[in-house]
């Protein structure tokens, strides 16, 4: 019975995952072009990116930038995810990059 529960408990873990990674992605499709881009780039600023186009550095500047390249930057799984998630987006509705 034991294992049978954690079976049980696992399936839903997975389950929860699989909803959850859905709903972000139907939440983020709603945003425009532009919200998508703030929210990525913001994700970065928060975690040291320093940035080198004008738009980027005039929206966030460049104060206390640690890190060069994204691939650097010391992001947790769910903002690595959400970062994804909007790239792919981004990509699906053509966005300029």
């Amino acid at each position: 019975m034991n294992r049978l529960a954690a079976i049980f408990g696992a399936s839903l873990f997975v389950g929860l995952i699989a909803m959850t990674s859905f709903a972000l992605s139907q939440s983020l499709y709603r945003l425009s072009c532009s919200e998508l881009w703030y929210e990525r780039n913001n994700i970065f600023k928060d975690a040291g990116y320093c940035f080198k186009t004008p738009r980027a550095i005039r929206a966030f500047g460049n104060a206390g930038c640690a890190y060069d390249s994204e691939y650097d930057l010391p992001l947790s799984d769910r903002d690595r995810q959400r970062v994804n998630a909007i790239k792919r987006i981004e990509r699906e509705k053509g966005c300029p990059r």
